[in-house]
């Protein structure tokens, strides 16, 4: 099916590609739509025909967000503790540890890179160090190894579930290796048995990059209590959001409480000293960050957090009617889940045959409206590590994967129409 002309003239080349959020009414709450083209494109169309083309849109992600959200954000306006690391940080905390991950504690961070590079810090990584890496990721999980000082040593990956695969792991152990940072890729937990028993032989600490994760388990356990620290992320195509933020967890009060003093510069948060009836002068006797979630966000968090079996459920009904549909599509294959994990599908990736000229399907995906991307990075192919070593599984799935829509507002029929477009797409591309 090729988009009508009024599409095609409107939308122009750019349509897909420069997506910005409005707003629009969806199963009760606020759905973003796609507001497209600054220099024209859509802004060039009549006004009567904007929302005929972007309801013609399936987007790849989208939050879900309504009355229980902007109803959070007033609490905190009214509460007038506006700021990072205030009270209602403090409940987040507080739920997200016992109903989320499981465990004794959590921090509440402004995104997941500075989760990750708090969790490192703690740990004890730095100059002269190396971390053994998972590959097939954003490259926040390097970057945040190298921030301490020490260096991402990348580890190749499974090929059927894409975390780190422990052989690969074990091989790459040298004396300045001290931990294993192990990703749940789009949010599907690695091997933490295998990588714990690894860990434990070598004297190394592991580490839970769990950013997709939220309500992912492993034989039972919940994501977020898998390894000594875990961290999260809220950012806006993650499962639940708040535009931004994120999330150390873990059982470990002394680390956690190492690493609350680091997101504030160095000192004890001001909440810590509301209330006191003499003039506290907190001492900096470390080098800190700002890595502080506003208590804004952490409102739209509380109200996420109620949301999430719900938003949970959708995803895995979507995914199940992928599968089901990929069954009858040649030369494409539907991800993994395995059955000793609950998948939380924060994205939908398929892999493409080998032969299959990925671009020339996604230029046809989004000509008939479904937007797409590439799954993730292979981290050593990019420029900044200049790793040296071959890692073949990652550097092929790199070139193969391809994301298709994935949110808890898909409908029934809305994927139908991806799977039906991707079909039609692999069936004209050579």
């Amino acid at each position: 099916m090729m988009p009508p002309p009024m599409m095609t003239r409107c939308l122009k080349a750019t349509i897909y590609s420069c997506a910005r959020e409005t707003r629009s009414s969806v199963r009760g709450g606020i759905r973003p739509s796609i507001l497209l083209g600054d220099t024209g494109g859509i802004r060039s169309c009549p006004l009567e025909k904007r929302e005929e083309l972007l309801s013609d849109v399936v987007a790849l992600g989208q939050p879900t967000v309504g009355e229980e959200e902007i109803e959070a954000i007033r609490a905190v306006f009214a509460s007038g503790w506006l700021s990072g690391a205030g009270p209602t940080c403090q409940a987040l905390e507080s739920r997200f540890a016992s109903e989320v991950a499981g465990t004794e504690h959590a921090l509440a961070t402004n995104n997941c890179g500075a989760a990750l590079h708090l969790g490192l810090t703690v740990l004890g990584a730095g100059g002269g160090d190396e971390v053994i890496v998972g590959d097939y990721t954003f490259p926040a999980t390097g970057h945040s190894v190298a921030w301490t000082g020490a260096t991402p040593v990348f580890a190749d990956i499974r090929p059927d579930i894409w975390s780190v695969d422990p052989k690969a792991v074990e091989a790459a152990i040298t004396p300045r290796t001290v931990g294993i940072l192990a990703v749940d890729v789009f949010g599907q937990p690695a091997d933490y048995d295998e990588l714990r028993i690894i860990a434990d032989r070598h004297g190394l600490w592991l580490m839970e990059d769990a950013a997709c994760s939220a309500g992912a388990t492993y034989k039972g356990r919940p994501a977020g209590s898998l390894a000594d620290v875990a961290t999260f992320s809220f950012h806006g195509r993650k499962g639940i959001t708040a535009g931004e933020g994120g999330a150390l967890t873990s059982d470990d009060a002394e680390l956690v409480a190492h690493a609350r003093k680091l997101h504030t510069y160095g000192i004890a948060p001001a909440i810590s000293r509301e209330g006191s009836t003499d003039l506290p002068l907190p001492e900096f006797d470390e080098l800190g960050f700002n890595y502080r979630l506003s208590d804004v966000a952490a409102g739209v968090m509380l109200a996420q957090l109620d949301r999430l079996p719900m938003l949970l459920a959708n995803r895995r009904a979507i995914a199940a009617r992928y599968c089901e549909l990929l069954d009858d599509v040649e030369r494409v294959s539907a991800p993994v889940a395995l059955a000793d994990r609950e998948h939380p599908w924060q994205s939908y990736v398929v892999t493409l045959d080998a032969d299959v000229d990925r671009g020339a399907v996604a230029t046809y995906l989004k000509q008939n409206g479904i937007q797409c991307n590439f799954g993730t990075y292979a981290s050593h192919l990019q420029p900044v590590y200049d790793h040296q070593r071959s890692l073949p599984v990652s550097a092929s799935l790199f070139r193969r994967h391809l994301a298709i829509p994935m949110h808890a507002n898909l409908t029934e029929s809305e994927a139908e129409r991806v799977i039906a477009t991707l079909a039609d797409a692999l069936s004209s591309v050579a």
